[in-house]
């Protein structure tokens, strides 16, 4: 595992952007796991100037995103469609067919887990994956748990996870309840794991997650037997972790 500490989110962006570029120019037809949230925004915003000067091409792109909310339309504002179509793919030149994110809409939510799951296996899996961490150490919408789930699925959102989003939404009542989320099977299958964190609230989980005992009730901490993981965080983000293993970070 290799973790890098930016100065401000900024550089924090900047850091991450240049190894999903990297990732795309190796390899052009590169399966990207896209995430969602605040914390991305900088990491797409500097993605979409690279790409506006000419520096990275995704044309060949595919990618599938981690989840998605039960019950919202894609052109609903809030829904993870509409947040991805609107911070990154209207601003690149990825071809709309080769994007992917679970359907929210699914009646059938198995159904709909399997397919995506299948999804990503006939795309040849995932080559790197993008994540960011939530409050509970969530990752994707895999809340703290008794086990690990390996497959597509729906979850239950913590009330931490509802009170974290609210600031999306006219108000928490508004906040979905449900999402339908890729599992852990498919994040550890990624090739790489890209973990992008920022700001002081997110210091403790964060260095329960790496440092502390894997498991199902820390998600993220299932990060620490994945054989390629780096972690890009801001000063504040890694405060704990400078505090308590400062030579862990590079």
């Amino acid at each position: 595992m290799k973790i890098f500490s930016a100065p401000d989110y900024t550089a924090m962006s900047r850091k991450a952007a240049n190894l999903i570029s990297a990732q795309v120019i190796l390899k052009p037809d590169s399966v990207l796991g896209l995430a969602t949230g605040s914390t991305p925004l900088g990491v797409y915003s500097q993605l979409i100037d690279w790409y506006e000067k000419g520096d990275v091409d995704f044309t060949k792109v595919r990618s599938v995103n981690l989840d998605e909310y039960c019950g919202l339309a894609p052109e609903h504002e809030q829904s993870y469609h509409y947040y991805m179509k609107e911070n990154f793919f209207k601003h690149i030149n990825i071809q709309m067919v080769n994007t992917h994110v679970p359907d929210g809409l699914a009646k059938d939510v198995t159904a709909e887990g399997h397919r995506y799951d299948k999804l990503i296996d006939s795309l040849g899996g995932i080559d790197l994956q993008l994540l960011g961490i939530g409050n509970t150490g969530h990752i994707g919408f895999n809340e703290p748990s008794e086990s690990f789930i390996k497959e597509t699925h729906r979850v239950t959102l913590k009330q931490k996870t509802i009170d974290a989003n609210a600031r999306f939404f006219a108000s928490k009542e508004e906040v979905p309840r449900y999402a339908v989320t890729m599992g852990i099977g498919a994040i550890m299958g990624a090739k790489k794991v890209l973990l992008v964190a920022n700001g002081a609230g997110k210091a403790e989980i964060l260095y329960e997650s790496l440092f502390g005992p894997i498991t199902p009730e820390v998600p993220a901490s299932i990060l620490q037997v994945h054989p390629d993981v780096t972690v890009v965080g801001d000063e504040a983000a890694m405060a704990v972790i400078r505090e308590k293993c400062p030579s862990a970070i590079d």
